[in-house]
């Protein structure tokens, strides 16, 4: 038997023996777009994907159409343009570290300010509030000059295990239930209320955990002991259960947690996310106006293409922080009163207290708060906000003059 295939077959078109039609029966492969199926884009991160408004990140190895995948036709010269090419990696990899330094600067550089924010949020003994960042940039130096530059980063492990743990349980309840774990643009109520819905029961199944890395957070670092990475893991199925570490009598259940939990978790997410898809919008209608052309500068034309996210993501974290800060001060005191934590002292940067507080729940703790702190009693703590933000525009900054730096060499 004779085999069918033609001579000259190559498994995409036939245009060996200075042939350039195809077979009887084939199909003409024309343009990469017929196996656009088969390939599969790599996971995009804040900065490193949209280079151009409308699209998304290219292919690797998308070229001209009418060679197989971004190929060299017969009659083209092989790679004609290098520096363009060279030029295009330069700006994958700037942009994929443009979104690196930014989720340092969100989860390790700022953790320093977390950590004295939450302490101040729960020092009901405080005199000082740290309302500005001065007198937060003073604490930080006393803490560091006592205690060492261990105490501004102790629970940040604690702090990526909950993060892993809330990914992780919205992942499992999404392929489980019919509930959406991300909108489409037609959108429904009935979606959205399913979304949200999604997040409450994220935010109730991290909530244990939660409250074990806010104690590892605040603890004082003299009398703590060397944690285990999983101790979070370990204290907050103990909670769950009864079990584990004991605490108080004071001790709120898990239910009159729950309700504070969640309703701050999702003002925090509808506010972030409303505020980032507005500032997104008026910075694409911005850029669109000023769309770039052969004469246009190529480098702010690229730096106009990836810093707009991140910008959206900055400013709608920055808004939602800001907003329900009184609602997180609530939410930290009511978690962490008996639980035995002793926390260092805000006011001279030296010495430790212990939290006694006797909240019957959030009602009696916000009533509290006002009468005997007053309303700047919610905002304890806030120059920690005002330096952390200012420091990742630090970076936004300084990775933008490096990129440009970077850009302006290459060109």
């Amino acid at each position: 038997m004779q085999p069918r295939r033609p001579e000259g077959f190559d498994g995409l078109g036939y245009r060996g023996g200075g042939r350039e039609e195809p077979g009887p029966g084939a199909k003409p492969y024309s343009a990469s777009s017929d196996l656009s199926h088969w390939v599969s884009s790599p996971p995009d991160i804040p900065g490193s994907r949209n280079l151009h408004w409308g699209e998304r990140t290219p292919l690797y190895g998308a070229g001209p159409a009418g060679t197989p995948l971004g190929g060299v036709g017969l009659n083209d010269e092989p790679y004609p343009a290098g520096a363009g090419t060279s030029s295009e990696q330069l700006n994958r990899f700037a942009g994929f570290g443009i979104g690196l330094a930014s989720l340092f600067t969100e989860n390790v550089l700022a953790h320093p300010c977390i950590v004295l924010r939450r302490q101040c949020q729960v020092n009901y003994h405080a005199r000082n509030y740290h309302l500005t960042p001065f007198t937060i940039v003073n604490i930080m130096y006393s803490i560091n000059k006592t205690q060492g530059p261990r105490a501004l980063w102790k629970g940040m492990g604690s702090t990526f295990i909950v993060q892993g743990i809330t990914l992780g349980t919205e992942g499992i309840i999404s392929e489980f239930t019919p509930l959406p774990r991300e909108l489409s643009h037609k959108w429904s109520l009935r979606q959205i209320g399913g979304h949200l819905l999604l997040k409450s029961l994220t935010y109730v199944v991290a909530m244990p955990f939660y409250s074990a890395s806010l104690v590892e957070t605040v603890q004082s670092e003299i009398i703590r002991d060397n944690p285990g990475i999983l101790d979070c893991v370990k204290e907050g199925i103990g909670r769950v259960i009864g079990m584990g570490v004991p605490h108080s009598k004071r001790l709120l259940p898990l239910m009159a947690l729950t309700f504070p939990t969640v309703i701050h978790g999702v003002l925090h997410y509808i506010i972030s996310s409303i505020i980032q898809k507005f500032v997104l919008l008026a910075l694409k209608r911005e850029n669109s106006q000023s769309l770039p052309t052969e004469s246009s500068n190529s480098v702010q034309s690229m730096l106009d293409a990836y810093f707009p996210e991140l910008i959206a993501s900055f400013a709608a974290s920055l808004c939602a922080d800001v907003m329900i800060y009184p609602l997180e001060t609530v939410l930290h005191r009511l978690h962490i009163q008996g639980t035995r934590t002793i926390i260092d002292n805000t006011d001279l940067g030296y010495e430790v207290l212990p939290i006694n507080t006797q909240y019957e729940g959030m009602r009696d703790c916000i009533n509290t708060i006002k009468r005997e702190e007053g309303m700047l009693g919610f905002y304890k703590g806030f120059g920690a906000v005002v330096v952390q933000y200012t420091l990742h525009v630090a970076v936004l900054q300084l990775t933008k003059i490096i990129y440009s730096m970077l850009l302006q060499n290459v060109a």
